[in-house]
Formats: C-alpha cells, sequence, structure tokens
C-alpha cells in the first residue's frame, strides 16, 4: 500500500511501512524511511507505483484546463477527491486524483487552499485582479529579459541607461532596470563597473570613477548657495607686522603667514598668524552647519572642493595687501640658543605684505643662501632669523623623538592642463623634495603653533580635539596626549581652519581661552566631556578617510594616463617589500607579478605591460635588477 502525502509544500507518494494511530512509517524506492503524521497523507492507493504516480499525475495535471476548472467547481468550499469524480465523471483512479490536486494546488490564483486536499475557488472580483498581476508580471519578466539579452549582445537599453546612473551607489534593487541588468552581469560573470563601461553608460573610467564620489558624497552637488556675510573684524587693532604666506600657486585658502621683529641681534618676535574664520563661523551656526557637513576641503588633481562657501574664504583668506582678521601666535625667542623665551596669542587684524609661491621661490632658497648671510637671497631679512630658529625647534623635537625625521623622499602636485573629467587632458607631474627648507621651514612653526595652543587649552581646561601617537598608535581625543613622532608633548590641529574643520573647532576653544583665560572652561563653545565634540571627531575621522582615499585613487589614475602620455613602456623603481616596487618617475607604487624575493631599497627596471584604469592597476614584470 502507497500514500501521496504533503510534505512542507512538495508532494510525496511512498510505501507504508507501518502505521499507528497518528503516525506512520513511510519507505521511499532508494529504501530511506520517514516518520510521518497521519494527518498529512491525501489517500492511499494500491498502483501504480509511488514514482509512476508523480511522474504521471504531473503529466495530466498540465493538460487540465484551470479555467474550465474553476467554472465547473462548486463555489463553496469543496474536497479534492470528491470535486475529482465530477470532474472525470467517473470514481478516480489514483494518478486522475493526483493530477486535479496538482493543479488546483498549483492554480492559486484561481483556488484558494482552505486545508489538506481542501479548496475554495476565488471569487470573480478576486481572480479577475489576480490574473491581471499576473500577466503584469509576466509582461514584466519579458521586458527584463529582453534588456537582460540586449544587454549581453552590448546595447544599452534606453530605460536602463536612464537609471544607470544610480547602479553604483543607490540601485533600486526591487525595479526591473535593476534585476535586468544584475542578471547580465551574473550571464557575463563580469562586474556593475565593467559591464557599464562596455555598455557606454559612461564614456571611460575617469566620469565613472568621478560618478560614484560626487554622487555618493554631493548627491545635491558641491556649489554652496550664495551666503551673506556682516561686517567681521574692524574694531580689531590691526597688527604692525611684516608678514608673508608661503602656498603652492593653486592655493587660494591662505591660512597662515609668518612675521619676524627682530628685538636684538639674536632676539627676535616671530609671530604666527592664522586666518580667524572662527569669528563669523560659530557654532551650530548656519555656515558652522556648511562646514560640518564636509569635514574637509577636498583635493583632486585639477579640481578642490572647499569647505567653506568662496564668500567665507574670500572674506578671511590672507590675501596680500588686505587687512583680514588672524589669531597670533607671537614667539619671544633667542635665535642663538632656541631658548623659546615668552609666547602670546592676540585676536587682531594683519595684513600680509605678499603671498609668496612655492614653484618661484624653492629653487632660490637654498640652505646655503639661508646660512650665508652674505648670499644673495629673496626676502633675506625674514628668512634668515625664520630659519635659524627653525632648525633649533626641529633639533628639539629630534631629540624627544630619539631619531632625526626622514624627509628625503620626492613629493609631486599634479597640474592638468585642462578639464578635470577630460581623460586627454595633458598632466603635469611637479617634483618637490620634502626637505625643501622653505617646506622644513613653515612646518616647525606650524608644528609649534599646534603644540604651543594645544598646551595653552590644556591648561586652562578647555577641550580640544588632539592628535597624539603613542606606541605607534595614532588617534584623536578630547585630552592633550604626547605625539611621539612629531616629538611634541601635544599636538592640536589649529593651523588650517580654512580648510579643516577640526582646526575650526580648535580655533573656537582657542579664542575663547585668549579672551577669558582661567574662565574659558566656563564660556568655550565646547565644555569638558561634551558629548558633541566625540560626535565630531568620529565624524571627522570617517570623512576625512573617504576624501584622502578619492585623493589617491584620483593621483594614482592620473599618475597612470601621465605614464601613457610620456609614452613610457620601460620605468624604474624602488622595492618597498616583497612585490611592491615604487616607481621613481612617478608617485605610483604597483605590485610586480612574480616578482623574485628581493631587498627593501633594491632598484629595478620595470616592462609596462597594460593599464586597468578602473580598477587602477598597473600590469608590469620585471625586466631586471640593477645592480648597486
Amino acid at each position: 500500500m502507497y500514500v501521496l502525502y504533503e510534505d512542507s509544500g512538495n508532494f510525496k507518494a511512498e510505501k507504508i511501512f507501518s502505521q499507528s494511530d497518528s503516525t506512520m512509517q513511510v519507505e521511499s524506492e532508494s529504501g530511506k524511511r520517514s516518520k510521518i503524521k497521519n494527518a498529512s497523507v491525501l489517500f492511499s492507493f494500491e498502483q501504480p507505483s509511488p514514482s509512476v504516480l508523480l511522474e504521471e499525475a504531473t503529466t495530466l495535471a498540465a493538460t487540465l484546463d484551470i479555467g474550465f476548472l474553476w467554472e465547473c467547481a462548486p463555489q463553496e468550499e469543496f474536497e479534492a477527491s470528491s470535486f475529482a469524480e465530477d470532474y472525470f465523471g467517473h470514481p478516480p483512479g489514483a494518478v486522475e486524483k493526483a493530477a486535479l490536486i496538482f493543479a488546483l494546488n498549483n492554480a492559486p490564483a484561481y483556488f484558494h487552499r482552505r486545508g489538506k486536499g481542501r479548496y475554495r475557488p476565488a471569487p470573480p472580483d478576486i481572480l479577475a485582479a489576480a490574473l491581471a498581476a499576473i500577466e503584469k508580471k509576466q509582461k514584466q519578466a519579458a521586458q527584463q529579459q529582453e534588456w537582460t539579452d540586449e544587454m549581453i549582445a552590448g546595447r544599452l537599453p534606453e530605460a536602463v541607461a536612464r537609471a544607470a546612473t544610480s547602479f553604483l551607489t543607490r540601485p533600486d534593487k526591487n525595479s526591473l532596470e535593476w534585476k535586468a541588468f544584475d542578471a547580465a552581469v551574473e550571464h557575463l560573470g563580469t562586474t556593475p563597473e565593467r559591464l557599464l563601461l562596455t555598455l557606454k553608460a559612461w564614456p571611460h573610467p575617469l566620469a565613472l570613477h568621478q560618478h560614484r564620489f560626487l554622487s555618493t558624497h554631493f548627491p545635491k552637488g558641491h556649489q554652496f548657495e550664495p551666503v551673506q556675510l556682516a561686517g567681521i573684524g574692524p574694531g580689531l587693532p590691526l597688527a604692525d607686522v611684516e608678514a608673508y604666506s608661503v602656498d603652492d600657486d593653486s592655493t587660494i585658502e591662505v591660512d597662515d603667514a609668518l612675521s619676524v621683529t627682530m628685538q636684538g641681534p639674536d632676539i627676535a618676535t616671530i609671530g604666527v598668524h592664522i586666518a580667524a574664520p572662527g569669528l563669523a563661523v560659530t557654532r551650530d551656526n548656519e555656515l558652522d552647519k556648511l562646514a560640518r557637513s564636509r569635514m574637509s576641503t577636498v583635493y583632486i588633481p585639477g579640481l578642490k572642493i572647499p569647505m567653506l562657501p568662496a564668500e567665507l574664504i574670500s572674506a578671511f583668506s590672507l590675501d596680500a595687501g588686505q587687512p583680514r582678521p588672524a589669531l597670533s601666535l607671537y614667539v619671544t625667542a633667542n635665535l642663538a640658543t632656541g631658548e623659546l623665551i615668552s609666547h602670546e596669542t592676540r585676536i587682531e587684524r594683519i595684513q600680509v605684505r605678499e603671498n609668496l609661491r612655492h614653484n618661484t621661490l624653492d629653487a632660490l632658497v637654498t640652505e646655503e643662501a639661508l646660512n650665508d648671510p652674505d648670499a644673495e637671497l629673496p626676502y633675506g631679512h625674514w628668512l634668515r632669523p625664520l630659519w635659524r630658529m627653525a632648525q633649533h625647534l626641529s633639533k628639539q623635537r629630534e631629540l624627544l623623538r630619539g631619531k632625526p625625521e626622514n624627509n628625503s623622499r620626492v613629493e609631486y602636485s599634479f597640474a592638468l592642463l585642462g578639464p578635470h573629467d577630460d581623460p586627454d587632458t595633458p598632466v603635469q607631474l611637479i617634483p618637490r623634495h620634502r626637505n625643501a627648507p622653505l617646506d622644513r621651514m613653515i612646518a616647525e612653526y606650524m608644528i609649534l603653533t599646534n603644540n604651543l595652543w594645544g598646551g595653552v587649552l590644556a591648561q586652562y581646561g578647555v577641550p580640544g580635539i588632539y592628535r597624539s601617537q603613542q606606541a605607534g598608535r595614532v588617534r584623536m581625543s578630547t585630552h592633550a596626549l604626547p605625539h611621539e613622532a612629531i616629538g611634541v608633548p601635544q599636538y592640536a590641529w589649529s593651523t588650517s581652519p580654512l580648510r579643516r574643520y577640526v582646526d575650526l573647532v580648535n580655533q573656537w576653544q582657542i579664542l575663547a581661552a585668549t579672551e577669558h583665560g582661567v574662565s574659558a572652561r566656563l564660556v568655550a563653545p565646547f565644555k569638558p566631556k561634551d558629548a558633541d565634540l566625540f560626535a565630531i571627531i568620529g565624524a571627522f575621522d570617517s570623512q576625512y578617510a573617504a576624501w584622502g582615499d578619492y585623493q589617491s585613487s584620483m593621483e594614482r589614475y592620473w599618475c597612470m594616463r601621465w605614464l601613457q602620455q610620456q609614452g613610457l613602456t620601460t620605468v624604474r623603481g624602488t622595492v618597498i617589500r616583497d612585490d611592491l616596487v615604487r616607481l621613481d618617475c612617478a608617485p605610483l607604487v604597483t605590485r610586480v607579478a612574480s616578482m623574485p624575493e628581493l631587498e627593501r631599497g633594491q632598484a629595478v627596471l620595470l616592462d609596462i605591460l597594460g593599464y586597468d584604469e578602473l580598477a587602477l592597476e598597473l600590469d608590469c614584470r620585471l625586466r631586471e635588477v640593477i645592480a648597486a
């Protein structure tokens, strides 16, 4: 004796092995035994065999007209076996009963299940709605398949093209367009990015990289709405100093300038003047919300997305000839011994004499010219005292570090001689040594300022955002902690408030400390243990990392374009470790397949085999190891 029963929505036919009041053991044709409930059995039969029953019933069920069944069926709830006798016109055999059950079960729009083997025909209005939905679904499936087939054939359907801009960032995975596209990706064994490029949804990898970044982080565009600024700073005293700034030629946000006032042959008062947008951008005002939404200026070859609106930058950037509000640190020092005699902070206006540029000065400002008072040196009266003190500051940090800094590597800036979104734009790589005297000098005074102002905040108990490094771990916190790699007891980013939100927050706190002294902790925008300060640290770390990753990606892209534009097929490099090699001619690190084990620093010659501008990978192989 055999039984047809239902198991987890599936129909099974097997031989009865044993039976009790409520359960039975059944045995499949393979000999596997299972325990089932008697209540799950639809009917028992003696012939044909279970496998034949299932095969023949399935075939017969496919021939039954489900519409005719619905018309013939009782309008109330019915039992399938009883309906089978009415439908076939004679007592049905096992195959016919099973076929009818299968047909009813496979047509849920026509028949609603009401229990084991029991059904009720759907009311006409409900059936009409269900059939309309089924027809719509079938048409959608056909349309989806048509789009998928087109993409597999290398054509981009217009409807998919309209939706393609969201596929890399915010795809609607319930849409037909995405489902068709995803099916094509799976069929072709590729990635969404590569298929979109193949289908010309984007004309080239650069457009795809830029779209993905901008649509993720600037979905409404990166331009600010115009802002209005009230008059700021006219009541501040104008400093009587001769100040200069030094920046790259592309800099539009001049954050800092330096001045020197000699008090004697070896005693000088050095002024570090920092732009003071914190006088206009205050906690939680509209300008603060704009700055906090970006956290930092984004730097991309050929494009800069500023943290602050242009009106604000224009009002506070330390542009030459314009009196501008500044937060100034004045350090009186002995240039012969390097002793810091005193320091104070003032809120004032300064008028920068000239905005100097690295590209015009670096070649002229050499260590030899700085150290020789008789050598020809532009701005020597300003540069030489700053250089003398900077050397002392560097040595003092080295004592705390326990070793000198490694500033020997060449850094590059990128100059695009055309649109930033055109891959055929000529690109220039402009090298500059990190240990160039001007770089080292400016860096020393920025480090000194971040150190001393961090100390002022700690002295008055005003929380700030500090960057520390201990035991090799770099982190940001609200407490003054040592930065061992730099060699200072505390380090609070404060010298780039036009470009970095952390510096702007610290400027608010320093302004409060400067104005209120010991009572500053009571009136500063952020009080001790302010939860929002910790939130800013977390948000800044995340956003700053995202900006940095994209900058690195775009620099890598333009390095690869530069190599192609130069027609280079063989390049020299230096082994970093394992199969990682840094090119000598460009700021690009690449992996070299099948690289033998070589010592760190070993010079090698590489053959360039190809470029993957989507994955930003250079395909190259080792040509030869260069003898020392």
